[in-house]
């Protein structure tokens, strides 16, 4: 899923509202979903890292510095639009702590698109050889550690929720399990019943009995099922 993130992908930039509706619910988010956010959530650290220190080495006669400080930020663009906008394969801003800290009061999407502007005015101005190239690149330097630390918080809002949405999907499942199991019992109930009502209808019952008997299988099937199923998610 992060391979499909191409550099040259169009990236439209857009505000959510303090109203905003959500498309997607996080029930409805995948475990792999919440996986492929964290990853990418994680990995724009890594390249605002990448960006910042290719542009500093491109000064030092570093040859191609600057092409992969480039294709970073290009790079960093398009995961960022990824993440808040969303795309085929990703909700984009999908529940309410995620939106109070790209547009809330951290205004992580204003801060970060701030410090990619910053990087294409620094990165600009060492291929063209502008006086401001020193100052734009000290600026750089000293947005690094902030930059990062917001994406880290933003890494771990996305990991706070995958654990939330965790907890409920494990109570959603044992809650279907206990009905299941619920079901089975009073099938259990109506198959031994009818079994005695087929005992006392003496031959005339006796296709009756095959069939509670049937009933009575099934059922045991049913509870092998959701043992196992409950165990698996209990590991």
């Amino acid at each position: 899923m992060l391979a499909d993130l191409k550099p040259h992908q169009a990236v439209k930039h857009h505000s959510v509202a303090q109203g905003h509706h959500f498309k997607t619910n996080s029930l409805e988010v995948s475990a792999e979903t919440f996986g492929a956010l964290i990853n990418l959530a994680g990995r724009q650290r890594m390249l605002s890292q990448r960006i910042v220190l290719n542009a500093v080495l491109s000064t030092m006669g570093h040859e191609t510095a600057l092409e992969t400080a480039r294709e970073a930020l290009a790079l960093f663009k398009v995961s960022h639009a990824a993440l808040v906008q969303g795309n085929s394969e990703l909700p984009g801003v999908f529940f309410e702590e995620l939106r109070l800290v790209y547009f809330g009061e951290v205004e992580a999407d204003r801060k970060i698109t701030e410090f990619t502007d910053l990087v294409e005015k620094a990165i600009s101005a060492c291929e063209s050889g502008f006086r401001t190239a020193p100052d734009l690149l000290n600026e750089l330097g000293k947005q690094a550690t902030p930059i990062v630390a917001l994406l880290n918080r933003i890494t771990v809002v996305y990991e706070d929720e995958s654990k939330e949405h965790a907890k409920v999907q494990r109570k959603q499942h044992h809650e279907l399990m206990s009905s299941i199991q619920n079901i089975a019992k009073q099938a259990r109930i109506v198959s031994v019943n009818a079994q005695i009502v087929a005992a006392r209808a003496g031959e005339v019952g006796r296709e009756f009995a095959v069939v509670a008997g049937e009933l009575t299988n099934i059922t045991a099937k049913i509870d092998e099922l959701v043992r196992v199923a409950v165990g698996n998610v209990s590991v």
